[in-house]
């Protein structure tokens, strides 16, 4: 595996202000601790509530997928987070669409690093690369975001929560 961006070299800031301006809370734990909330351990990112959990070694790309995932839940579910996000196939499509919009919003990402860095770190995409998914083999996902008001016509970010 390639080397991948991380919280550390992205910088906290960034990420915490992005994730703000939908009403979530980015909390940066110790680099020795656990990571709460998190599903797969390790250095990737936790969920709990509104709050997406990351040390300096959480990759970027897995911060704004546990986010998106908090975004792209209805509001029940996420009243109910602690740790494993669910959702269905759809919904899971939505959240890879949704992170790799973001990374255009984060200084020093942007969207081709970004889809990079999942292709490096293994996402699974029926066309073989995150692109050639995002390009032309995204529309359900581009629907669902769209009929749930989480982005408009034009694919941006609305910054809202699913409610």
């Amino acid at each position: 595996m390639s080397e991948v961006l991380t919280v550390g070299d992205t910088g906290a800031e960034r990420l915490g202000e992005l994730l703000e301006r939908f009403g979530l809370e980015l909390v940066v734990q110790s680099d020795d601790a656990p990571i709460t909330g998190s599903f797969w351990g390790d250095s990737e990112a936790g969920v709990v509530g509104r709050s997406v959990y990351v040390r300096a070694d959480t990759p970027v790309h897995s911060c704004l997928h546990e986010s998106c995932h908090v975004i792209c839940m209805d509001g029940q579910r996420r009243d109910g987070l602690d740790r494993d996000a669910g959702g269905d196939d759809l919904e899971e499509s939505a959240v890879c669409y949704l992170q790799v919009v973001l990374a255009d919003y984060i200084e020093g990402v942007g969207r081709a690093r970004l889809m990079a860095d999942m292709d490096a770190w293994g996402y699974s995409f029926r066309l073989g690369n995150t692109r050639d998914w995002f390009d032309t083999d995204a529309e359900d996902a581009r629907h669902f975001l769209l009929n749930h008001g989480l982005i408009d016509a034009s694919a941006s970010p609305t910054f809202i929560l699913r409610p």
